[in-house]
């Protein structure tokens, strides 16, 4: 009895042993069984990958003409973003002509209409606050009107001390242009606001029109590559048909069968993303140098916007998508009507 009960303990931890062993095999186990699904998953995937890729390259002419006609599909919608963010471009810098111009009276002096300006630099709706003299504003006139002579002939200066205003956001809030001008006029020094709220107005629904153009253009020349690449796909599912129908007697999942088709796509919609990228690129760079001579003519300093890279990944990410999706549906649309055969 005292004999079992001193070598109990070492018993005890011999089973202990032996069990964590067996444990530690069993996880082993499992993860080898892990590991090995895992790069058989990935090896998978890696050869539906690069066949599709051969099998588009062996079809040249289908998948070229397929290729250039969603690339110049979805150049077009590329395009024509880029010509709205160039048109934002050019209004934010015609921002200034959207000013508001307060004619103070005769009798105010320079540095009353000093303190004035200073004063409506502290409202927070105010981005710049400009103060033009008579000496200033009479220079101007002989410069811009032509009738230098004439005016020179004036024995008085007629024209008042002007304060140029420009509001913040004066493109996207019309509204509060129009409250802010009237705030202005309640000042005892002006003698009266001037701004052309048609013009503020008639520019900033051209923009919004605009915006709701590229959105609906986007929209319809998505669909258009998910027709083109489903139909194209659909061809090619139907050259392959008793492949197909052979893999499946012989216990080919769906899932098999539908993956080297859906990297077809995800081929086609990546090589149309990068040819339009690089139409798009052409496009611009053929119009920037008569668009930049064009603008110093007016003595402005716009730069023509190209497609960034957060662009370009997003513009690649979608097409590459669309083609997933138009792939993806028409397969399972002939999968099914396969079954039922």
């Amino acid at each position: 009895m005292n004999h079992e009960s001193k070598y109990a303990p070492k018993y005890k931890n011999n089973n202990r042993i032996i069990e964590a062993k067996k444990n530690s095999k069993q996880t082993s186990h499992i993860g080898g069984e892990f590991s090995d699904k895992l790069r058989a998953y990935r090896d998978l995937h890696a050869h539906a990958l690069f066949s599709s890729l051969g099998r588009l390259v062996a079809s040249r002419l289908n998948a070229v003409l397929t290729i250039i006609v969603l690339s110049i599909s979805i150049s077009l919608a590329c395009g024509f973003y880029l010509l709205v963010q160039n048109v934002q471009q050019l209004t934010s810098d015609l921002e200034s002509s959207n000013q508001i111009s307060l004619f103070l009276r005769d009798d105010v002096s320079l540095a009353s209409a000093t303190r004035l300006a200073n004063g409506i630099k502290l409202d927070p709706s105010v981005q710049v606050v400009k103060v033009i003299t008579k000496e200033q504003a009479l220079k101007e006139f002989e410069d811009f009107s032509g009738f230098g002579e004439a005016i020179q002939a004036l024995e008085k200066n007629p024209l008042p001390i002007v304060l140029q205003v420009i509001p913040k956001n004066s493109l996207e809030e019309g509204q509060n242009i129009e409250t802010l001008v009237e705030n202005f006029k309640q000042a005892g020094e002006v003698d009266f606001a001037q701004l052309d709220m048609q013009w503020v107005k008639k520019l900033q629904l051209m923009i919004d029109v605009a915006q709701m153009s590229v959105m609906l253009m986007g929209v319809l020349l998505s669909l258009a590559v998910l027709f083109i690449t489903g139909n194209t796909i659909r061809l090619e599912l139907h050259n392959r048909k008793d492949e197909i129908v052979i893999a499946k007697l012989v216990g080919a999942t769906n899932s098999f069968v539908q993956r080297p088709f859906l990297y077809s796509g995800f081929w086609i919609g990546f090589f149309s993303g990068i040819n339009a990228w690089f139409i798009v690129t052409i496009m611009m760079l053929v119009l920037k140098q008569p668009i930049e001579k064009l603008s110093m003519l007016y003595h402005s300093s716009f730069h023509l916007l190209f497609m960034g890279f957060f662009e370009t990944f997003v513009l690649v990410f979608i097409s590459s998508s669309l083609g997933i999706v138009g792939s993806w549906v028409v397969v399972q649309l002939q999968l099914k009507q396969m079954k039922g055969l």
